[in-house]
């Protein structure tokens, strides 16, 4: 980016609210999140407020001075079409996806289902209940089951599980911290993320981890996970996975900037797992390591965000 365009974009910034912490399993990352985008609108020289909405919850009077937010929350509360909603109602333009983009990404159900309409590859799953016949799931999507509430993010909840005591066991866990658990095919093979900036895609991201999956561990305090970027695939396999990630991202409705994950199996074919509109910002996150790659640095990785917020 030319220092003409970076002094543009800066200058239509106005004055920012800063959006981060919240209440969701997601609130220590998105403390951290809010701190680095914080330290990076410093860099910029652009006015901002730093507001943890797991604190006090800003009213209008709070906002009433306020150009544009950046949403730095991550998971329920933050990610799902709530606080979209009430900044569209108080007609203040922010980062990222919309509403309904939001809430769609959020509910890993019906993103599937979405995607499956469109013929876009993803694990066959159902959705558990008390009632389940745990038998036939097993049958079903075995032998490997991944089991995860439906609207949690940063693999919270996320279980691998062989066999009908544990899918039972996985189910009664998952389900006390959502009131929809899923249950799909564990893909064996390795894990990709493709961060998604300006409608364009990023480099792959391939990841290795000695855990028994990418995990909330691997993701956000291990010091042993293994970043591949670049990715490892032939140059015509990461433009395959970066279209299918684009495809995605697209389908949901998705705009600005957001991350799909995928898994690869032993045939070599790519299984689209879910999307994240709002992403990590931290110092273990991917996007920003994507873009770092793509030859934007961190402070102008935010500058490009904020820009989605732009009419």
């Amino acid at each position: 980016m030319s220092q003409e365009e970076r002094s543009r974009l800066v200058a239509k910034a106005g004055r920012v609210a800063l959006f981060f912490g919240g209440q969701s399993a997601e609130r220590e990352v998105s403390l951290n999140s809010g701190q680095a985008v914080a330290a990076a609108l410093e860099w910029l020289e652009i006015e901002h407020l730093m507001i943890d909405t797991g604190d006090v919850f800003p009213g209008p009077e709070v906002l009433k001075d306020v150009d544009r937010v950046f949403l730095a929350l991550h998971g329920r509360g933050g990610e799902d079409g709530t606080i979209q909603g009430y900044l569209e109602a108080l007609q203040i333009p922010y980062t990222g996806s919309g509403v309904m983009a939001s809430a769609l990404a959020m509910d890993k159900v019906r993103t599937k289902q979405l995607w499956r309409g469109l013929e876009l590859p993803t694990p066959d799953f159902c959705v558990l209940s008390e009632s389940e016949d745990w038998v036939s799931v097993m049958q079903r999507l075995g032998p490997v089951i991944c089991v995860k509430p439906a609207h949690e993010g940063s693999s919270i909840g996320v279980q691998k599980v062989k066999s009908v005591a544990e899918l039972q066991a996985a189910f009664m866990a998952s389900a006390a911290l959502d009131t929809e658990v899923i249950a799909e095919t564990w893909v064996e093979g390795p894990e990709y993320t493709v961060g998604i900036l300006s409608e364009g895609a990023l480099p792959v991201i391939g990841l290795s981890t000695d855990h028994v999956f990418y995990d909330y561990d691997a993701k956000y305090l291990s010091d042993d996970t293994r970043y591949l970027l670049p990715s490892g695939l032939s140059q015509e396999e990461e433009l395959a996975l970066q279209q299918l990630s684009l495809d995605a991202f697209n389908a949901v409705g998705c705009k600005g900037w957001g991350r799909v994950d995928v898994m690869r199996d032993q045939e070599g074919r790519f299984w689209l797992l879910e999307v994240n509109t709002i992403p990590g910002m931290t110092d273990h996150s991917l996007t920003p390591m994507a873009a770092q790659a793509a030859g934007v640095d961190f402070n102008e990785l935010v500058l490009r965000i904020l820009a989605s917020s732009y009419a």
